[in-house]
C-alpha cells in the first residue's frame, strides 16, 4: 500500500477517488424502488407458493443490486505511478507493471447514443477490478491504464481504442 506521510496525505504522485453519493442516489433509489413493494407484498398478503417463489427471486434480485451499490460506494480507489488499488469490503491491487488485461466499454441508454456510461475493466493475473464513469476522476483513471496498456504492449480491441478517444486518450497506433 502507498505510504502516507507524517500528516496522512499520499505521496504527490498518488491520488484517491471514490463514488460520490450524488452519482449512487438513482441505484439506491432503484434497488429500494424493488425490494419496497415486493417486501411489503410477502409482508402482508397471502399469496401462493408460486407467486412466493417470484417475488422472492425479486427480493433477492433488488437485495443483491442494493448490497453491490452499497459495496461500490463503499470503494476507495487509490492510483499512483506503481497501481491501481481498490479498498473497501475487498481490497485489489492491479499493478501497472503486470497489467495484461483492458477493456473500455461504453453502454448506451438511449438509441442515439448520447447517453449513457463507460466501464472501465482491468486485470493483472488474478486481479480484477471493474470501474464506470460514475466515479470521480475516471477520465484520470482511464487515461493512465491506457498509458500502461502502450507499455506492456497489450492490444486493445477497435471497441476499447474508440472509447478511448471518445474520452481524449490518444491512443497510439497499432
Amino acid at each position: 500500500m502507498t505510504q502516507l506521510d507524517a500528516a496522512g496525505a499520499l505521496p504527490e504522485n498518488a491520488a484517491r477517488f471514490a463514488y460520490p453519493t450524488s452519482a449512487m442516489i438513482g441505484d439506491y433509489l432503484r434497488a429500494a424502488a424493488g425490494l419496497t413493494p415486493t417486501l411489503f407484498i410477502l409482508a402482508t398478503v397471502s399469496v401462493g407458493d408460486v407467486a412466493t417463489a417470484v417475488l422472492a427471486g425479486f427480493t433477492a434480485i433488488f437485495g443483491a443490486f442494493a448490497i453491490r451499490t452499497g459495496l461500490r460506494h463503499g470503494t476507495s480507489i487509490e492510483m499512483d505511478d506503481a497501481a491501481l488499488r481498490a479498498s473497501g469490503l475487498q481490497r485489489t491491487v492491479i499493478l501497472w507493471a503486470d497489467l495484461d488485461r483492458m477493456k473500455l466499454a461504453y453502454y448506451s441508454t438511449r438509441r442515439d447514443r448520447k447517453s449513457g456510461w463507460m466501464q472501465l475493466q482491468l486485470g493483472a493475473g488474478r486481479a480484477r477490478l471493474s470501474l464506470d464513469s460514475r466515479l470521480d476522476g475516471f477520465e484520470q483513471l482511464a487515461r493512465r491504464a491506457a498509458h500502461a496498456a502502450a507499455e506492456r504492449g497489450l492490444e486493445l480491441s477497435d471497441a476499447t481504442a474508440a472509447n478511448l478517444q471518445a474520452l481524449g486518450v490518444r491512443v497510439p497506433a497499432r
